[in-house]
């Protein structure tokens, strides 16, 4: 890594491909080429070579979040080393986790590498929260944040079809695409380190854990959001492919059509939550949620066309993307010191539920997969309930509708 430190504030004298942006525009896609196919291949790789059921890629599932409920151990590395350092060592370690994932194709062994490449995903991704917070100004960071959505997109959508392509029409197999995946993201992190100065901030970060009350409502919303999540995560790709009968290549497309609906709309739900505000955006993303999730367990209770399970995939990640609204929403209200320390705090809050659920819900599973999908809505309803809790104009003194009350 180059030695010398540049404030983000001088970074604009930087060519574009050295700025603190690209640098993040970069790092996401990377994470997103490896995890992409990772997720990608994971369902058919369990169920055809480990022999998974439903309880098994639960159990699977609620390992991949212990990394995110124990997130809040970040603090402690960042004594050591720098957000920035942190981000690409993470990336390297999914990245290697990825390539070795067809070496161990057995339950004890997946979960090993499986708790590997999750150690990489959540370090990264809480960090990434962090740098992205700091280093992009506030009036920007909606339509910033809804681009590199895209760029995230594009990165899986890469992934995705070349998946498609390398299995359908030239026959690769589970090892050469883990493998190549694996090695290019590692690939593109070692880049981020040589190519890259340090960058610093505006504010020193607070080194130490730090729970406000004034944060209450930004902790309450990313706790339902991961347990609502986790559950989509974990069983809607997997009842295509239980369900519906759907082979790699087929799984891959439903992805690929999925991200290029991301790409495109990344930047339009950044707009969004420019123009009309976090809580109305998080109010129309949990209501939507509510309707998909509900239209899902009508799936599998009766049968419903798998067109409209495909399409309800769809628009539930079309739905997610605005849940850029809570970072912009937390960066709103937050003591700028505290981003670092929160952003570890608020992951580890959002995978409390994340390492519960997918064990658990595993066993109903195997009963009534559609009360799965039941659970997951009345959980969105929940969230919908909490974000009309957020003024229209948040700040740090106008935190939720209860703060003036406060004062």
């Amino acid at each position: 890594m180059n030695t010398n430190t540049v404030f983000t504030k001088n970074a604009y004298s930087l060519p574009f491909w050295r700025r603190p942006i690209a640098l993040l525009a970069l790092m996401v896609f990377g994470m997103h080429m490896g995890f992409a196919t990772w997720m990608a291949l994971l369902n058919n790789f369990v169920h055809e070579r480990a022999n998974f059921d439903g309880s098994d890629l639960g159990w699977l599932q609620s390992v991949r979040e212990i990394p995110g409920f124990f997130a809040v151990a970040v603090i402690v590395v960042l004594w050591v080393m720098r957000e920035q350092i942190l981000a690409i060592v993470s990336l390297i370690m999914l990245g290697f986790a990825v390539a070795v994932t067809a070496w161990f194709p057995t339950f004890g062994g997946l979960l090993i590498t499986t708790f590997i490449s999750s150690l990489g995903f959540h370090y990264y991704e809480t960090v990434k929260q962090s740098l992205e917070l700091q280093w992009i100004p506030k009036d920007k960071a909606p339509q910033t944040l809804g681009w590199l959505l895209a760029v995230g997109s594009a990165g899986s959508l890469i992934a995705y079809g070349g998946v498609a392509i390398l299995w359908k029409y030239f026959e690769w197999d589970y090892n050469k695409l883990y493998l190549i995946s694996g090695s290019i993201t590692i690939l593109i992190a070692l880049f981020c380190y040589f190519a890259y100065p340090s960058f610093k901030g505006p504010t020193i970060q607070n080194s130490t854990l730090i729970l406000r009350k004034r944060y209450w409502l930004f902790y309450a919303l990313q706790f339902m959001a991961g347990a609502r999540r986790q559950i989509f995560i974990v069983f809607a790709a997997f009842m295509m492919v239980e369900r519906f009968g759907f082979q790699v290549h087929e799984v891959t497309v439903l992805f690929l059509i999925n991200y290029i609906a991301n790409m495109l709309f990344g930047p339009i739900i950044g707009r969004i939550v420019q123009t009309f505000g976090e809580r109305n955006a998080l109010i129309f993303e949990y209501f939507g949620l509510i309707i998909i999730f509900a239209a899902y367990g009508g799936v599998y209770a009766f049968g419903w066309s798998v067109v409209l399970a495909a399409v309800l995939y769809v628009l539930d990640h079309l739905f997610f993307g605005l849940s850029i609204a809570q970072k912009t929403y937390f960066q709103k209200i937050a003591d700028p010191a505290d981003i670092a320390s929160t952003a570890a705090v608020a992951f580890t809050i959002n995978h409390i539920g994340a390492v519960v659920l997918p064990a658990l819900l595993g066993y109903v599973w195997l009963y009534s997969p559609a009360f799965v999908f039941i659970v997951a809505s009345g959980i969105a309803a929940i969230s919908l309930v909490l974000s009309f809790c957020i003024p229209k104009k948040p700040s740090a003194n106008n935190e939720t509708i209860f703060s003036k009350l406060r004062a």
